[in-house]
């Protein structure tokens, strides 16, 4: 577990202000690549045909650009966050719960959305995104987006689908008969209390819950209250996709919210997994390309950037990791993703999707919130037993 509470605490400390960043100027011009682009990304973002060769999106840009590729995978939005505090890289696929850290940290640069000529193509529904546009700048051009979905075992369930998170919040008999205590998992992130607080809107609207990232105390307290009776139930924390399906496939694991990218892999290895989106709604991810603020191949990122807005490239790695593209034209004429895929991975879920989103302090719908460095210490505490 990566739990970095230093370098969140410090982001978090300017996060408050973010609306008053003040911009640093964007590249104003493209001149020739420097040889190389150092990206880190989520598992199964960046692929060059290593795992299957119909996936490869790298090869290609390499020839094309002679910017060489090279990837650090990581597990979590924190671990990223530090990975981009430390320096090196040039770009990061973040998540909304780390990508208005990296703005309000000036661990990113502004983005010249006129070098990036198919950022027109990109969904109107993204192209201002709240987790990477401030004071109308870009930070980032979107990637790729979907939600967190409950993903279960079709012989634990009978072959009939869960209806409700209940199922890895609350103690229940299942319907093979068993109890899902030491069944289930949760994510091994602070971000999760946002999937407490989702649950509890619905089955607790007494508590006035309208956004699960933003919080007063009492409406935290009852999601920290619901997180630590879920221990009592879960078999482990997940962080590691590969991790997660060696547990659904070998260690008993019959319940978890996760991410299309494993329901897939599983399915195609004949595993008796489906998922679905549960009554409550879901959280969600919709995770932009950011250009680190000291980048030493600037040219050759705003080149990747350009390249990841492909619609073929969209409609690839939108298929390889079970997610809705942000370049809508990506939905039709796909050979992996095909026709069908963007409906099936929740392309008209958007509007009941709540996006991650790093939680401040000052809030929209009720003025003061619990911020993100409380969600960090408490969530550690809640997986420690505490």
């Amino acid at each position: 577990m990566k739990y970095l509470l230093k370098s969140c605490t410090a982001a978090l400390a300017s996060l408050s202000f973010v609306t008053q960043v003040a911009a640093a100027e964007p590249l104003k011009a493209l001149g020739n690549g420097e040889g190389a682009v150092s990206i880190v990304a989520w598992a199964g973002y960046i692929e060059r045909g290593e795992s299957d060769k119909s996936y490869d999106w790298v090869t290609a840009f390499e020839k094309e650009t002679g910017c060489k590729v090279s990837v650090k995978t990581a597990a979590t939005s924190d671990e990223m966050v530090s990975l981009m505090n430390e320096g090196g890289f040039d770009l990061v696929t973040a998540s909304g719960d780390a990508s208005l850290r990296l703005i309000a940290g000036k661990r990113v640069q502004p983005i010249n959305t006129d070098l990036i000529p198919s950022f027109k193509n990109v969904d109107p529904r993204l192209q201002k995104g709240p987790w990477y546009t401030v004071n109308d700048v870009h930070y980032g051009v979107p990637y790729l987006w979907g939600p967190n979905v409950l993903m279960y075992n079709t012989d634990a369930f009978k072959g009939k689908a869960p209806t409700s998170w209940k199922v890895v919040f609350e103690e229940e008999t299942l319907p093979d008969g068993k109890s899902n205590k030491g069944r289930v998992q949760a994510y091994d992130g602070p971000i999760y209390v946002a999937d407490a607080a989702l649950y509890l809107m619905a089955h607790k609207p007494e508590l006035g819950i309208k956004d699960p990232y933003e919080l007063n105390e009492d409406q935290y307290k009852a999601a920290l209250d619901l997180l630590r009776g879920q221990r009592k139930l879960v078999s482990r924390y997940w962080h590691d996709a590969m991790i997660q399906i060696d547990d659904f496939k070998n260690e008993g694991v019959v319940a978890s919210g996760s991410w299309p990218f494993q329901v897939n892999l599983m399915q195609a290895d004949k595993q008796k997994i489906a998922s679905t989106f549960p009554e409550e709604g879901a959280t969600g991810w919709a995770d932009t390309t950011m250009l680190h603020v000291d980048s030493e191949h600037p040219n050759c990122a705003y080149m990747w950037m350009e390249h990841s807005l492909q619609a073929k490239v969209q409609g690839d790695a939108a298929a390889w990791f079970g997610a809705v593209p942000s370049v809508p034209a990506a939905c039709k004429g796909n050979e992996l993703l095909t026709d069908e895929g963007c409906a099936t991975n929740g392309y008209d879920h958007f509007d009941k999707i709540k996006f991650w989103r790093t939680p401040t302090a000052k809030c929209t719908t009720q003025g003061e919130c619990v911020p993100y460095h409380r969600w960090v210490s408490d969530y550690i505490g809640v997986i420690g037993g505490r």
